[in-house]
């Protein structure tokens, strides 16, 4: 995996709007909050454009994408929001130009599309977390020691606070991470750019407001599309909403039940994507040790930008 640079005090990060428009009270708040790290965000006023659910036509989002990728004066890019619209772009990126010069590229929710194409597709560590519309609540919204540490420390991370966390399955497990969004991945399979990480690997697994025979059914498609088979453990975030109305079904049970197959640990309950509590950032692509020998616990074993 290439990794890219360090972000750097006084470094500027470019904030691209892949997928849908935002809110700018919100987006506003959250380039304040960039610059609190000492971060300096720039962004082109196209960032605003609009196309019914879309934050502009396609060609304009991949294009202002790859400029802030290819520009040697920025040193990251972050998301504006998610939404839908990120998976349109892929036919349109170049992959040489992504590993040319690889850089913190830092979103989740429907930039698991996005993320899976750098990494599994390009070969670059990404990193699931944080976007300038979640970070508008401050250290409310988004956990700033993991964003720090990921991003701006040149050092294995180590062990992720994880105060809230169920142990499914236990097991013990070595990988790299890969994942995101249960929705995008499912929705990569049988495309140019299908989610297929390697075997052993360490399985991220978010979503938000999908019933639980939903969730079941995504699930099921990657099982019998080999992907949980490769899977060495998995992390599931809170799943937020994913409940059947009255509790009758629980999305954990549903978990639970599939990922059982699993031959390594489940963990339920990771505050990242699309979380209740201070979302933590996950390098994705960098290798990762799951324990549940005394309590619950993710180690980040190397770093994640040089």
């Amino acid at each position: 995996m290439l990794k890219p640079r360090a972000l750097r005090e006084g470094d500027r990060i470019a904030v691209v709007a892949p997928a849908s428009p935002f809110d700018r009270s919100l987006f506003d708040q959250g380039i304040v909050e960039l610059r609190s790290l000492g971060l300096d965000p720039v962004f082109d006023e196209a960032v605003f454009d609009r196309n019914h659910y879309l934050a502009g036509s396609v060609a304009n989002r991949a294009q202002a994408f790859e400029s802030a990728w290819e520009d040697p004066r920025i040193a990251g890019l972050i998301a504006a929001r998610g939404g839908y619209g990120s998976a349109q772009l892929l036919p349109l990126l170049d992959r040489n130009t992504v590993r040319r010069c690889p850089k913190v590229m830092l979103g989740s929710s429907d930039l698991t599309s996005l993320l899976s194409f750098l990494t599994l597709h390009c070969g670059v560590v990404g990193f699931h977390g944080p976007m300038v519309t979640t970070m508008a609540g401050g250290v409310l919204g988004y956990d700033q020691t993991s964003l720090v540490g990921h991003l701006m420390q040149e050092r294995p991370y180590g062990d992720l606070v994880l105060d809230r966390v169920d142990v499914l399955k236990s097991g013990r497990a070595s990988g790299p991470l890969f994942g995101g969004t249960l929705t995008q991945l499912v929705a990569s399979l049988g495309t140019a750019f299908p989610f297929e990480p390697p075997p052993g690997f360490v399985l991220l697994l978010d979503d938000v407001g999908e019933r639980p025979y939903r969730i079941d059914r995504m699930l099921t498609q990657l099982q019998q599309a080999g992907v949980l088979a490769r899977a060495s453990g998995v992390l599931c975030t809170e799943f937020l909403d994913c409940d059947e109305p009255g509790g009758i079904v629980t999305v954990r049970s549903v978990l639970a039940s599939i990922l059982d197959e699993v031959d390594g640990p489940v963990l339920f309950g990771i505050p990242t994507g699309h979380t209740g509590y201070p979302m933590v950032t996950l390098p994705l692509g960098v290798e990762v040790t799951v324990s549940t020998a005394s309590k619950a616990r993710v180690i980040v074993e190397e770093a994640a930008v040089i």
